[in-house]
């Protein structure tokens, strides 16, 4: 009874999302750094995490959920075709599994018919789907992997072709292979999905080329590149940073950033909002949006081409009539208005309103001597020096050169938090080293300061 009212509930809300138009997949710039669209704008990836979205929805639920975010100014949804919580095994909300049979592999039609319509319900809303074909516990499971581990070399490239077919044509998809799990030393895991990219690169059509990743676990110092980087298949790579507050997340960006080949990067898994820090909300609390903007930030200022959110409550779609992942704190559907869901368009925003595809990180601009702690202050400017960005976590004052700057400099602070600018009303910034104090200081009062030539 309560999924029916939550269903109708759903299904009353009146929404008008912004309907940005998908002419085709998203694309890798010329400079091998960032995403653009069909017809070369920048794309900047912000994402939220569903895993569980094609698994522990009803339609007018997923509806609901891509209309919000849609107005939220996400443009990439993560979900996982064979889910992660029992996705085999427990049916979908129509009371489907994936398969008839795991021996052969025989697809259950109606299971995967809503799959697709749930892809069709993102494009109508101008939403990528980063599609994961399996979550990692299908390949091998860990300590919260209930499996059964369905793939070897064959199945894997037999799946790969499979599923590679049914979304040839999709213009709004992104492949994910991986699902939280890395390749284990000494076994055959990287060659597994080094055969499932094969069989979905087999069935790909030249007019319509998706790129495709992988998902890792955290604690690896760079992500999928520690496995694929080399492989043709790869066309970016992804970290999972993890769900602790306090880690210098930019560090792993810079990691991938300077690799060769050069591949666009970016964080695909940070701390949640309202996710337990480090598992442990007892003796750490809960995460906060400080904590959240400052990795988001982080990382984006770091070469990264976007920034993925999550919400801990929303990517299991829980609710109160089902068991809880390590303690969320309300059900999904009031999760989805966090502040965090809200501000996170603003630093999409930020980033597009200057000239994008010419970006660089810039670590030497900051003059002063810096720990990797919360208080780290990270530049980002464009090639020709016609602007730069300062993220100030904390508000903390440092010195920033500002001798390449050619002729009169203007600048504005910006709020994360709000998205608003205004004037810089502090000393005149010159050509030359500048002491920089923003408007606040302490922990939440981070502030970015965009100086250019006017």
């Amino acid at each position: 009874m309560a999924r029916f009212i939550l269903s109708f509930l759903f299904f009353a809300f009146v929404f008008y999302p912004s309907q940005a138009q998908i002419e085709g997949p998203i694309r890798i710039s010329e400079n091998q750094r960032f995403f653009q669209n069909k017809d070369g704008t920048p794309f900047f990836w912000l994402a939220d995490t569903a895993w569980e979205l094609f698994h522990r929805t009803t339609k007018e639920e997923a509806k609901y959920y891509l209309e919000t975010r849609a107005n939220q100014g996400f443009n990439v949804v993560q979900a996982v075709a064979l889910a992660e919580l029992d996705g085999l095994n427990t049916p979908n909300s129509y009371g489907n599994k994936p398969f008839l049979s795991l021996e052969p592999f025989l697809m259950n039609e109606s299971y995967w018919e809503y799959v697709d319509d749930i892809v069709d319900l993102a494009k109508e809303n101008g939403i990528h789907i980063a599609l994961l074909p399996t979550w990692g516990d299908k390949l091998y499971k860990n300590s919260w992997g209930v499996g059964p581990e369905i793939f070897n070399e064959n199945t894997a490239y037999e799946f790969g072709k499979w599923i590679g077919k049914r979304y040839a044509d999709r213009k709004n998809l992104i492949w994910v292979l991986g699902g939280d799990r890395n390749p284990r030393e000494g076994t055959k895991d990287a060659h597994i999905w080094n055969r499932m990219a094969e069989g979905i690169l087999e069935e790909q059509k030249n007019d319509n080329p998706i790129l495709i990743t992988f998902h890792p676990q955290p604690n690896t110092p760079a992500g999928s590149s520690t496995w694929f980087h080399s492989e043709n298949w790869l066309d970016f790579n992804m970290h999972q940073t993890g769900h602790c507050p306090n880690q210098a997340t930019y560090r792993m960006i810079t990691h991938d950033y300077d690799l060769k080949p050069v591949k666009p990067t970016l964080d695909g898994e940070p701390l949640y909002e309202e996710h337990p820090n480090c598992f442990n909300a007892k003796e750490l609390g809960y995460s906060n949006p400080d904590d959240i903007r400052r990795i988001m930030y982080w990382n984006v200022f770091a070469g990264a081409a976007g920034q993925t959110y999550g919400c801990h409550a929303v990517w299991q779609m829980y609710t109160l009539d089902r068991s809880p992942i390590n303690g969320p704190l309300k059900p999904w559907h009031i999760s989805l208005d966090l502040p965090m869901a809200n501000q996170v368009k603003h630093l999409k925003n930020l980033m597009l309103s200057m000239p994008y595809l010419s970006r660089i990180p810039d670590f030497n601009l900051v003059m002063d001597e810096q720990e990797d702690d919360e208080h780290f202050v990270i530049a980002t400017r464009d090639q020709d020096w016609t602007y730069m960005m300062l993220y100030f976590p904390t508000g903390k004052a440092v010195s920033i050169d500002f001798s390449s700057f050619s002729g009169t400099l203007s600048a504005k602070w910006f709020d994360p938090r709000t998205g608003v600018s205004f004037d810089y009303t502090g000393a005149p910034i010159s050509n030359e080293i500048s002491l920089i104090e923003p408007p606040s200081r302490g922990k939440g009062n981070d502030w970015v300061l965009v100086v250019k030539n006017p």
